[in-house]
């Protein structure tokens, strides 16, 4: 069975040029139920640098589709067995003003747009910036 990635390595997902976000912000709950941007929020901003775009797509899913760990290993194995759209299509970058820094091994952290340390990442050259899709086409 084939595998795919959604990894990036040294790499900015800037926010999508059609983001309505000043800055970086804590997504909230919907009707009572947490949404894939919480999730992905809480995993990414809880440990960063600890997960790679693959674990944090992955364990949104099971969270949200309700999948225990000793299925995990099949499952995870099915679900990137075809392509995933990666963070590039993440709540985060599109709505919610977060960049997404994956590091040399492909671990990812959350960057606030409106931090200095944002700009620093798009004036460096050893860093590719990839945007965030567009919420609208």
């Amino acid at each position: 069975m084939k595998k795919h990635s959604t990894n990036y390595y040294n790499s900015l997902i800037t926010t999508a040029v059609d983001s309505k976000a000043d800055c970086g912000s804590k997504p909230t709950e919907r009707n009572g139920k947490k949404t894939i941007a919480q999730l992905q929020f809480e995993l990414i901003s809880s440990a960063p640098l600890q997960y790679t775009s693959d674990d944090v797509l992955f364990l949104t899913y099971t969270e949200k589709n309700d999948i225990h760990e000793l299925e995990s290993t099949a499952a995870r194995e099915h679900f990137f067995s075809k392509g995933r759209p990666c963070l590039r299509t993440s709540p985060l970058a599109k709505t919610y003003g977060w960049g997404i820094l994956s590091d040399a091994q492909g671990r990812v952290r959350l960057v606030d747009s409106a931090s200095t340390f944002y700009q620093e990442l798009l004036d460096d050259r050893n860093i590719k910036k990839i945007s965030a899709m567009k919420s609208k086409k």
